[in-house]
């Protein structure tokens, strides 16, 4: 029998559980052990924990991933206790991508706009500021640029004080030093929220001088940025100090006097367009401040249905801030607005509208007084100011052009009937304001009265000059800035057939000069359809100075059209002047030739070059020859210089080269020896060299094709032409056309 066995139980001891358990390799004592080991049993707790292993987690996150972690970080700055530990986390938050992107930056600042609604602006200013201000000269671009764009998008959480001292003062900084375009850029955006919240006036001529340096920005990005959305910002906080009219536009309009009196011998183009184009874009500021400050103001309320405002009404704005009905408050508001203006202007007038008296009495005088004064042959500066009244006349409306602008340009021009006739000069048509009244206020509205009333004006203005024996700068400004638009071609050819019917002469002459303008412009179907029928027609005029003055036009066709059918009947009318026995002494006539041979010789069609133009200037230097008058044998032989000199440029072939062009540059030189011996030097070592390179042609290949100036290969040669050129008459650029092998 099996004894009984007494079960015996023993607790397993404490040291035995720890032993056995130390199999499981835990760890509490490393740092990360420790974190581990306890769960955070508190809201406090957590932010304390987040606190402690954030700065451990962010370097071991891949780069393109850290964006990830950004509510984490801003979650625990926000709530976490201790004042050192949010700076850290803020530190990280800023140097938590190296280069941050376009798209981590916008994350990032979301996160700041998140952190400063929560925290309040005590703390942004002590917490958030000073991480910008800590990156202000980062080495990488992309962390300048993220804080430019801080300083905007916190401006609204900063406290006012904060806003107008520290913060502007960082962004001036980085306006003046930072060399990277894209931070100026963000900068300037950055100005402007800035100026959308400050609140102290004594700010206004920082602001003022912040501005002017931003439109002189060399960056076009940076200048495009201050026309949206810094100019318009600081135009509102003007408005709303009331220094719109009585400081920042006279400003800018006497910084650009100044500019006209100190540029008489050299205007500053740059900086007219600069104070010009800030002036364009203060049209929309300074309509809303009239339409808000108007008579019927306190009446415009909005009940009922609201009439619709047309879509072409106002010129395309830049961006929403230039936009009238933005800077009112509403379309709605707008469009009550307009139709009360329309009907005050035309019915009620304007006594006591201070605002809109100022324009019509101030600034409208001042601009036409200006407009007088800017170089009419500038086509640049006729063009900045013919878009600036356009869009203001646009912006105020029709009503205002005709009855306000409209009729303080025609007191200054003066064109009645009683004077159209006289020939007495009009000092003022010859002026900058000619054109920029036809193309800037004239054109701005396209109904047929409208433009009847373009083509009487550039018809009178014609006929002023030609009868005056004026200069035609105003009326070639006018046809410039129009003809850059096909909409006007027809309207401008309508013009000059008015001046092609014309009963003076004087007027033909001049319609004449004009078609050479138009044709570059105008498409191949109206050039044989309008411009070579009242060519022709005036070419056959009673009056040899008309059929003189087509001569240029002629070429210009022949430089630009490539219809056949069209160039032979150029060419035709050219051959007439040239082998008619009654222009054989015209020497206006010949001088206008080879003039015009010459500037549309090198563009023109090779064949009409080589069959036309050479030949006959060739046959118009041996009649040079027999010219018995010295000045004007000298005058025909230095256009022929000229005309030569460009064609040199142009491939030749040997056959043209030996039975023209060589003839024609000895004839040319049997000239100058008796008239001109510094021409006569350079006459004589091109035909030398054009001579030996007509012998190694025919050597080396018995046909093709040459330039002169491929054979003027001698550097000492060159050089010694060139030191020679400045005692000459013939302009360094048409000379240098000799040492140049067309491209």
């Amino acid at each position: 029998v099996t004894p009984s066995v007494t079960r015996i139980i023993v607790k397993l001891s404490p040291a035995f559980h720890q032993a056995l358990l130390s199999f499981c390799r835990m760890s509490a004592d490393s740092r990360l052990g420790s974190e581990v080991s306890r769960i955070a049993d508190s809201e406090k707790s957590v932010m304390l924990m987040l606190g402690r292993c954030l700065p451990h987690i962010v370097p071991n996150v891949l780069l393109a991933k850290r964006e990830e972690l950004i509510p984490l970080i801003l979650c625990t700055a926000c709530l976490h206790p201790e004042p050192k530990e949010r700076d850290q986390l803020l530190h990280i938050l800023f140097n938590l991508i190296k280069r941050p992107d376009d798209e981590q930056r916008q994350m990032i600042l979301t996160g700041c706009v998140a952190f400063a609604r929560h925290v309040g602006p005590t703390r942004v200013e002590a917490e958030l500021l000073p991480q910008c201000w800590e990156q202000i000269n980062h080495k990488y671009p992309e962390r300048r640029l993220l804080v430019a764009e801080s300083c905007g998008a916190l401006a609204p959480y900063l406290p006012k004080e904060i806003r107008s001292s520290l913060v502007l003062s960082m962004l001036q900084q980085m306006l003046m030093e930072d060399k990277a375009d894209l931070v100026r850029e963000a900068v300037i955006k950055s100005l402007g929220i800035i100026m959308g919240y400050i609140d102290d006036p004594d700010k206004y001529q920082q602001g003022f001088e912040l501005l002017l340096s931003a439109l002189g920005d060399p960056s076009e990005r940076v200048v495009s940025a201050t026309h949206q959305v810094f100019l318009p910002a600081y135009a509102a906080w003007t408005t709303e100090l009331g220094n719109l009219q009585s400081h920042l536009i006279p400003t800018l309009l006497s910084k650009i006097e100044k500019l006209l009196r100190e540029g008489e011998h050299g205007l500053d183009e740059h900086k007219l367009h600069m104070y010009l184009s800030a002036l364009q874009s203060l049209i929309p500021s300074l309509f809303a401040l009239v339409l808000q400050n108007a008579p019927f103001s306190s009446k415009a309320k909005l009940h009922g249905e609201v009439p619709q405002i047309e879509v072409t009404r106002f010129p395309r704005p830049m961006s929403p801030l230039q936009d009238v009905s933005t800077i009112i408050g509403s379309r709605e508001q707008l469009a009550v607005l307009l139709q009360l203006y329309d009907y005050q202007l035309e019915h009620e007038g304007t006594t006591g509208w201070e605002t809109l008296l100022w324009v019509v009495n101030q600034l409208l005088p001042q601009l036409i007084e200006i407009v007088g004064k800017i170089n009419v042959t500038s086509t640049a500066c006729v063009h900045e100011f013919s878009r600036f009244f356009w869009r203001l006349c646009r912006t105020f409306g029709k009503i205002f052009t005709n009855t306000k602008v409209k009729p303080q340009f025609q007191e200054i021009l003066r064109l009645s009937e009683e004077n159209i006739d006289s020939s007495a000069g009009n000092g003022v048509l010859t002026k900058a304001t000619v054109p920029i009244y036809a193309t800037g206020v004239l054109t701005c509205y396209i109904q047929e009265e409208d433009r009847k009333l373009l083509v009487g004006f550039l018809e009178d203005v014609m006929t002023l000059l030609s009868l005056s024996h004026a200069p035609l700068d105003s009326l070639k400004a006018s046809f410039v800035e129009l003809g850059a638009n096909p909409a006007y071609h027809e309207l401008l050819l309508t013009v000059l057939w008015y001046g092609v019917v014309h009963t003076s002469a004087l007027v033909r002459c001049t319609a004449a000069r004009m078609f050479e303008l138009l044709v570059k412009g105008v498409n191949e179907t109206l050039v044989a359809q309008r411009v070579v029928p009242a060519l022709i027609t005036l070419s056959s005029d009673p009056e040899i100075s008309v059929r003189i003055a087509t001569i240029p036009a002629f070429g210009t066709i022949m430089e630009t059209v490539i219809q056949r059918e069209l160039l032979e009947r150029v060419k035709m009318q050219l051959a007439s002047f040239l082998e008619d026995p009654q222009y054989q002494d015209q020497y206006s006539l010949h001088t206008e030739i080879i003039k015009t041979f010459g500037r549309v010789g090198p563009n023109a069609e090779p064949r009409f070059r080589d069959e036309f133009v050479i030949p006959h200037l060739h046959k118009l230097a041996l009649v040079n020859n027999l010219q018995i008058v010295d000045s004007k044998r000298l005058d025909i032989a230095t256009h022929l210089f000229e005309a030569y000199s460009a064609l040199s440029c142009c491939f030749i072939s040997e056959d043209l080269m030996v039975n023209h062009f060589l003839p024609g540059l000895r004839c040319l030189r049997t000239d100058m020896e008796h008239l001109s011996p510094e021409h006569e030097v350079i006459l004589s070592s091109m035909i030398k060299e054009c001579e030996q390179k007509v012998e190694n042609k025919t050597v080396q290949e018995p046909q093709g094709s040459m330039s002169i100036a491929a054979s003027l290969v001698s550097e000492d040669t060159k050089t010694k032409f060139l030191n020679k050129m400045g005692q000459l008459t013939t302009s360094g650029a048409m000379l240098a056309n000799v040492f140049q092998r067309k491209k």
